[in-house]
């Protein structure tokens, strides 16, 4: 298979599914989420048109590793491309510049249980595919090689019965699982990893009304978070981390509560991390990381995933388009970007009114990249909701990004 060749998940039952995504090995990347409703086409992420373009388009929909963001260049050696002192996503070739290899049927997957991959193979009316790569010793500067594989699953809805106000019309589940391996007998090793997937979203672009549907500024932002992290000039963190109340001199920019994204906007976009709010009673706990000890053939932390739904911890929506994006995670935090720096004479999607050639690109201001992963450099500012992001060779990594896809009826939008 070509890494560009797209692997197509859909629901089964309909010749027109309502949901439908493709996924690519090059990067792990989402090349298109295909939304249909009230006999309305959409595709919600941003991105080129053909799945190749993707091996000059950096970090739109790919996965992100092994170390989301921004790390300080020397501590661990790690390859500066940002700035002579600045990793920037796992450097100059990480993980979204990698080829993923689908494997051939979920049985063959090392990093699921037995128990968890029979909950896989049982979800009949669930589309899933697997992939892995093997991130060699001393990639990027970073030591030990690491073994990975990533679950994507699309879900049919779990509530079937519409209501006056919305009905659902489906989920997107990703599961990160990572080991590190090929260590001499007797030898132990840590090695950073924090892991995450780089998506744009954009919920009206496919209507094609101009100016004001290529951009998500009147998409409505629902953040259940208590501090943004505090940032040098160069973007490296501080390890500071400042109430969402109080940042950006208290202007209120940071107070996602069904806020308005164009709204108190800063004036170079949004390009925050914010650390969520503690959460409580929660349905649905899965840990970073689990103990080799622990990972026996009967655990199955993803049959969890698949079943238990936990209250959004953000949530996107559009009153134009009536869609909705609902997000759950296991990870501390997430990083929102408001595309700023979006090259105009890049590539753009047809379905959203573009080309598909070079040179006719998207808008600054045109998708809102959500996320999920561990604050930045964990690993040298811990927190207290969050984990050092430090993976021994004695566990397995296990992240996970739930997103719920939703669509109201017209009359009910405000």
């Amino acid at each position: 298979m070509s890494e560009y060749s797209p692997v197509l998940l859909s629901l089964p039952g309909s010749l027109t599914p309502a949901l439908a995504m493709e996924v690519l090995p090059h990067g792990l990347t989402i090349q298109r989420i295909i939304v249909q409703v009230n006999g309305k086409t959409h595709d919600i992420v941003i991105g080129p048109e053909n799945p190749k373009d993707h091996s000059t388009v950096k970090y739109t929909n790919t996965i992100i590793g092994r170390y989301a963001n921004r790390v300080p260049v020397g501590r661990h050696v790690v390859e500066r491309n940002e700035s002579p002192n600045v990793s920037l996503h796992g450097g100059p070739k990480g993980f979204d510049d990698g080829v993923w290899k689908k494997l051939a049927q979920v049985e063959d997957a090392s990093l699921f249980t037995k128990a968890e991959v029979e909950s896989i193979a049982a979800s009949t009316d669930a589309s899933t595919a697997i992939f892995s790569l093997t991130s060699p010793d001393g990639d990027q500067g970073y030591n030990g090689t690491l073994y990975l594989e990533t679950l994507v699953v699309l879900l049919p809805p779990m509530n079937l019965e519409s209501t006056a106000f919305q009905h659902e019309l489906g989920s997107i589940a990703i599961v990160y699982r990572a080991k590190v391996v090929d260590l001499p007998e007797g030898q132990k090793t840590v090695t950073p990893i924090n892991l995450t997937q780089h998506w744009g979203f954009n919920l009206d672009a496919s209507l094609q009304e101009g100016e004001e549907t290529l951009k998500v500024l009147n998409h409505n932002l629902n953040i259940k978070a208590s501090h943004i992290a505090e940032l040098q000039p160069n973007s490296l963190p501080t390890g500071r981390y400042i109430p969402v109340s109080e940042a950006d001199n208290s202007s209120g920019a940071h107070f996602h509560h069904n806020k308005r994204i164009g709204d108190f906007f800063p004036g170079s976009g949004y390009d925050d991390y914010y650390l969520l709010s503690q959460r409580s009673n929660l349905k649905l706990a899965s840990p970073h990381r689990i103990p080799m000890t622990e990972f026996s053939a009967t655990l199955n932390l993803v049959n969890d995933i698949l079943t238990i739904r936990n209250d959004p911890v953000l949530k996107l929506s559009s009153n134009k388009s009536g869609l909705a994006v609902e997000f759950d995670s296991n990870q501390a935090g997430l990083m929102l970007y408001t595309n700023n720096h979006a090259d105009t004479k890049g590539y753009r999607k047809k379905i959203h009114g573009g080309t598909g050639l070079h040179g006719d690109g998207y808008l600054p201001q045109s998708a809102a990249f959500i996320e999920f992963h561990e604050p930045l450099s964990a690993f040298l500012y811990p927190t207290g909701t969050s984990t050092d992001t430090l993976l021994s060779s004695d566990e397995i990594y296990n992240n996970y990004v739930r997103a719920d896809i939703v669509a109201r009826p017209s009359e009910t939008r405000e």
